[in-house]
């Protein structure tokens, strides 16, 4: 998201993924066969027929914030979209160095680090959430609304949630900002890895297992409890493409995707673009390149997180 996540939708956001686990993937077997199925001048993760679409497991409703977005994609392609969603963030950067997903939506933490592994991957888009705005979101340093807390150096010593170590807003932005203020993530506080950032804001909200924590500011807003410590703005979430695809195909994804807005995907009668759920975490996409992302890369430098490298 941000998708949500970004992805909204976060990553934000947004596509497709492979699935490690056996639960969401037609898994390794099944692809050993297809995978490498080829056009006439490009490759697929399954078939010349398919688009397998990955994402960043960012929440609970992740799907369903994507499946519009994931029928528009299968309309102008003329091509069936598969979703994927990843069991964490580790298992799309498999997917995506291994050739498993054709279109993906990732964290922009998860990108970089898919990238520094050899994904043969190009961003094209990120989510714009609100009219205006920019590609992002926020990184939210978040409390419970009773708690003493109100400032991020009060977070020595204190459990602390985070989403994951490879999420950008839920990991890598906050161990910046915490050794900014003095304190060393992997030292002065007892970590607390709850997988998703709706699961990191209830956890803290409910104040035992995590006194503080971090998460994206869509699942801030929609958990009640919390008190928001301080907020970071993280570049958007990127929208990659296989680079193995066939050119033509590239083209068409790239012109009927990377300015896209919400109304034109209601216009074509995309079913759930009027969701709730949707216009919370969707309302266009915007063109990134990986230029964009050297941010990412100058903070892995800063924070030696151990995750920028796979």
């Amino acid at each position: 998201m941000k998708i949500s996540t970004r992805v909204v939708l976060g990553a934000a956001a947004a596509l497709l993924l492979l699935a490690g686990t056996a639960a969401c993937s037609s898994d390794d077997s099944s692809t050993s066969a297809d995978a490498g199925s080829s056009a006439a001048s490009g490759k697929f993760a399954k078939d010349s027929g398919t688009l397998v679409f990955g994402v960043v497991p960012d929440t609970a409703s992740t799907q369903q914030n994507y499946q519009p977005l994931q029928d528009y994609i299968a309309k102008i392609s003329g091509l069936k979209v598969e979703y994927r969603e990843s069991s964490d963030y580790a298992a799309l950067i498999e997917a995506s160095v291994s050739g498993k997903v054709d279109i993906a939506s990732f964290s922009g933490f998860t990108y970089v680090t898919a990238k520094n592994n050899g994904a043969k991957i190009t961003p094209f888009a990120s989510i714009i959430t609100k009219q205006g705005q920019e590609p992002g979101y926020y990184s939210e340093a978040i409390a419970p609304e009773g708690s003493s807390i109100s400032k991020i150096e009060d977070f020595k010593g204190k459990k602390v949630c985070f989403v994951s170590q490879t999420s950008t807003s839920g990991y890598l932005y906050p161990s910046y900002n915490l050794l900014k203020a003095g304190i060393d993530p992997t030292k002065d506080i007892t970590p607390v890895f709850a997988g998703k950032h709706d699961a990191s804001a209830l956890k803290v909200s409910q104040g035992s297992e995590c006194e503080a924590g971090f998460a994206e500011d869509v699942a801030v807003e929609a958990q009640k409890g919390l008190k928001v410590i301080n907020k970071t703005f993280v570049i958007g979430a990127p929208m990659t493409l296989s680079d193995a695809l066939p050119a033509d195909l590239k083209q068409k994804l790239v012109s009927g995707l990377q300015n896209v807005t919400i109304d034109q995907i209601k216009s074509a009668g995309i079913a759930g673009a009027d969701s709730d759920n949707f216009k919370k975490t969707f309302y266009a996409l915007a063109p990134v390149d990986d230029a964009k992302y050297d941010i990412i890369r100058d903070l892995c430098k800063q924070t030696k997180a151990a995750a920028c490298n796979g």
